[in-house]
């Protein structure tokens, strides 16, 4: 069984930056791709970015590109995501979700486990 908890969230204005994490209670956390999802209210979840066992590749929507940066600690059992230059449109609930297989999808179904989420709010 693995959990996945996410911190990091909260309210800032437009413009501004968070970090959000995820700590992973796994053994061989360095096995599993991970990703994050967001989802705001009204719509459907959607994929935001995603990064490879080791780390070397990473993923982005268009939305994000250029503004998120996702990195990961294997030491830590973490993941990161950078979120600079915030928009309002980013405002919504984050979650970190892990793949047992150590691929990187971009849709919800190809994950096994999923975070609580943390909410992200950007006010303009």
């Amino acid at each position: 069984q693995v959990q996945l908890v996410e911190s990091g969230g909260g309210l800032v204005q437009a413009g501004d930056s968070l970090r959000l994490s995820c700590a992973a209670s796994a053994r061989a956390f360095s096995r599993y791709s991970l990703a994050w999802f967001r989802q705001a209210p009204g719509k459907e979840r959607e994929f935001v970015s995603a990064i490879s066992r080791i780390g070397g590749s990473t993923y982005y929507a268009d939305s994000v590109k250029d503004r998120f940066t996702m990195s990961r600690d294997n030491a830590r059992n973490t993941v990161y995501l950078q979120m600079n230059t915030l928009k309002p449109e980013d405002t919504a609930v984050y979650y970190c979700a892990l793949n047992l297989y150590g691929n990187t999808y971009t849709t919800d179904r190809d994950y096994d486990y999923w975070g609580q989420g943390t909410q992200v709010t950007v006010s303009s």
